[in-house]
Parts: structure tokens; sequence; C-alpha cells
């Protein structure tokens, strides 16, 4: 093991003791205010950014930039040339940026873009562009690939396409995640937002065979996907319930972040888990602030965790 690994598993494992785990979130959740719980995160890591006056939106957006601060912290203890792991699972923050962008460029108001540092790929070229076709040279031209259109809908699901594949070439550790949360995006797609088969068709979806391409119905889907992918959707009923299945998700996404992180020795698995579970927690926060905006409540029930 090289010493850089050494030191990035060091530095993963002290950023770790910067979560406010899972009873402070839920004593946040029953504030009776945003105000009183964003007091309330004074303090922590989460706490720089944030000012009583923010809204639910602002903070939960606060409190994710605060961990891609983490993120970018700990790329710089990685070994030269080894990002690409980190780079991949932080690639959410990317595609919000470039959604945002896409969003500004269709009449929205401009948001302030995640600052991604070395994180970036298609973000420096992106965030100058001036059109749609613009944005998806951009896209192209990076880590990202073509997203098969420059339509909203289509960047929306060639990017989530795209970010998966990317997962599972850089990230093996986390393929049932990756193959569950693809999952989720197909049931949300066809059942929830009714997106027509053939567009999710045109980004090549992996880790899900092709029997879904035959679904009509809800069951079907769930019967037709591989079992890495179908676990996700087990005992989920309809596209009412994919919350449950959401909540499932990050279960295991915490649970097999402290195996990666318990069980590795030093090096990209640790590193891994470690991000899995600052980003569990990042999710608990930002729910617990919703908890809290609507009056306070059990983060239980926010999460819809109790059946």
């Amino acid at each position: 093991m090289s010493i850089g690994w050494v030191g990035a598993s060091v530095r993963a494992r002290l950023l770790l003791r910067r979560r406010i785990g899972q009873d402070r979130t839920a004593q946040l959740a029953r504030s009776p205010s945003l105000r009183d719980a964003l007091l309330g995160l004074a303090g922590t890591a989460y706490g720089r950014q944030l000012e009583p006056g923010l809204s639910l939106e602002a903070a939960q957006r606060a409190v994710a930039a605060a961990t891609l601060l983490h993120l970018r912290l700990l790329s710089g203890w990685l070994p030269p040339g080894r990002a690409e792991s980190l780079r991949a699972l932080a690639a959410g923050y990317e595609l919000a940026n470039v959604e945002d962008r896409l969003a500004y460029l269709h009449g929205a108001e401009l948001r302030p873009p995640f600052d991604l540092g070395g994180l970036a790929s298609a973000w420096p070229r992106a965030s100058q562009v001036v059109s749609p076709v613009e944005l998806r040279d951009a896209l192209r031209g990076s880590a990202w690939g073509d997203p098969g259109g420059d339509s909203v809908e289509e960047v929306h699901l060639g990017l989530r396409a795209s970010w998966a594949d990317r997962l599972l070439a850089d990230v093996p550790e986390i393929r049932h995640l990756v193959a569950g949360a693809l999952a989720l995006l197909l049931g949300r797609e066809l059942f929830v937002t009714g997106r027509p088969v053939e567009l999710l068709l045109r980004p090549h979806v992996s880790a899900v065979g092709s029997d879904w391409e035959r679904a009509r119905t809800f069951q079907e889907l769930a019967a037709g996907l591989p079992a890495q992918a179908r676990w996700v959707l087990d005992g989920i009923d309809g596209p009412d319930q994919l919350w449950r299945a959401e909540v499932r998700w990050w279960t295991r996404a915490e649970e097999d972040g402290e195996k990666l992180v318990r069980r590795s020795r030093e090096g990209r698995a640790e590193v891994t888990g470690a991000v899995l579970l600052l980003a569990v927690d990042t999710w608990r926060t930002a729910s617990a602030l919703a908890a809290a905006a609507a009056g306070g409540a059990e983060l239980a029930e926010v999460l819809h965790a109790s059946e």
C-alpha cells in the first residue's frame, strides 16, 4: 500500500469525526423552526456557511457544500493520478451545476454553483456556455460524454446514466448501490414522471439488464431487473411507495460504508466507505432541516422509515 493511500485513509477517518450522527440529526428534526435548527448546527462542520435567516433550500445547499469541501480536502491526500474514483463519487455536485446552468439557459434564475475545485470534469467549460447546444458540446468533451441531446430531459437522463457507468468503472465496490439507484431511477421516470421507454433507451443504462424495457407495470419492472438492482424494490407494491425504496437505499449505503471502513485496509475502498458515510450524514441533516422547517417532527417520520 502506497504512502499516499495510507495518508488518504487517515484523512478519511478524521473527516468521519465531523459527522453529527443520527442522534443529533433526530434532535435537529424536532426543532420547532428552521431558525432553531440552523442555530443548533452552529459549531458543527455544517455550520460555517449557515445563517439563521436562510431558506430551507439555501440551508440544505449549504450543508451539501460543506460536505463537498470535505471531499475536496480529501482529494488532496490521494496518490497522484488516483482521483478518478473520488471524482466519480462527487460527480453529483457537478451534475447539479450542469442542470442549474441548463435551467438558467431556459430562463430560470441563475443559482450560485458548487465550488468543485479539482473534482470538476466538465464544469470549467460548461459554466461559460450560452446555449444548450454549447452545453452538450462541453459535456461531450468531458468524462460525462454525450448526453444524447440538448433538451432538459435528455440531459437529465444522459447525465445520470453516464454517472452510473463512471461509478461502475471507477468504484466497483459499490456496484449493488449503483444498480439499486438505477432501479429507483427507472421506477420514478417510468411510473411517476411518465417518461416514454424510448427516451430512457437513448442513454445506455448498464447494470439493470434489458428485461425492464418490456415492463408495462411497476411490478413487471421490479421482476425484470437483475438481482443486483432488484433488491431495492423488493416488497415495494407500486410507485407511490418508492419513498420506502429510497430509505432502504440510504440504509444500505450506510451499512456498506461502515463495512468498507471497518474491513478494508488503507486504500481506495476505505476512502469510498468514508465518502458514503459522509453522504448519509448529509442526507439525514438535510432531512432534519426539512422537518424543522415544517414545525418539527421525529426523524423516522420524516424519512418514512417507520412502516
